[in-house]
């Protein structure tokens, strides 16, 4: 009777000490170390120029693309997934802020703005992102994806062309596993 009362329990410090779960369940890489906090002196303007720090978007999710305002064909393809993504969480979308950092003085389309409505769009000098963002071996900065956490730290990169049902469901367990945001 004793055996049949514990070996719930026996089993699951079994299951919690020896038989130890591999592989990740993330699909995105976790940024280490865990506190990168956004830096103060990003440089961030608005469009028009006016100072603005990525700390007003703090309290929410955000989710950070880069890149030249002229914006080729991979990077618009890039901020319409990022719509998309957050479009994907359902009543939890307000829970998530899109960022676009531009790296250089290009004007915006007029198009592009109306594509991706709803993304923030903000001038950043490219040299303060490099020294921010950190990127996979031989890739660059606007080859991914990026999530800030509500506490305004940076904690995820999404890879080059990134699987869509992949980053949904780790937005999804994000945006479940956290009370703030």
């Amino acid at each position: 009777m004793v055996f049949v009362c514990a070996a719930p329990m026996l089993f699951s410090y079994l299951t919690y000490y020896v038989i130890k779960p591999t592989g990740r369940t993330n699909y995105g890489t976790l940024i280490e170390p865990q506190k990168h906090p956004i830096p103060a002196a990003l440089g961030a303007t608005t469009l028009d120029g006016k100072p603005i720090g990525l700390d007003a978007y703090k309290g929410k999710w955000i989710m950070l693309q880069s890149g030249p305002g002229a914006c080729p064909q991979e990077c618009m393809e890039q901020l319409v997934a990022m719509r998309q993504w957050r479009l994907m969480q359902g009543k939890e979308m307000e829970r998530i802020e899109r960022v676009w950092l531009v790296t250089d003085a290009t004007p915006i389309e007029t198009m592009l703005i109306r594509m991706v409505d709803g993304t923030h769009m903000l001038r950043v000098p490219a040299a303060s992102l490099e020294a921010w963002l950190p990127v996979e071996p031989g890739g660059k900065i606007s080859d991914h994806t990026y999530v800030i956490d509500p506490m305004g730290h940076l904690m995820m990169r999404f890879p080059k062309k990134p699987d869509p049902s992949k980053v949904k469901k780790d937005m999804y367990k994000l945006l479940k596993a956290s009370a703030i945001g």
